[in-house]
């Protein structure tokens, strides 16, 4: 099983567009250089009020099916 590890820092109010129907993923570039875009519906229970920050482990197949999604400490 592959992973990334994702540094995110995304304010509400950049994130308004999704609660608009403006947008639907999320790109995000990974630690190792590599630019990912996940459906943002992955990271819903990670949302706050504030927006969506942390550092994430996306795990994914050899075929690039998202296994799962976890926030770092």
């Amino acid at each position: 099983m592959a992973s990334l590890v994702l540094d995110i820092a995304l304010s509400a109010e950049r994130l308004r567009v999704l609660y608009q129907g403006r947008a639907n993923r999320i790109q995000a570039l990974s630690r190792d250089g590599r630019r990912v875009s996940i459906p943002a519906h992955h990271f819903r229970s990670f949302l706050t009020h504030e927006g969506l920050y942390g550092s994430f482990e996306l795990q994914f197949s050899a075929e690039g099916e998202l296994l799962g999604l976890r926030r770092l400490p």
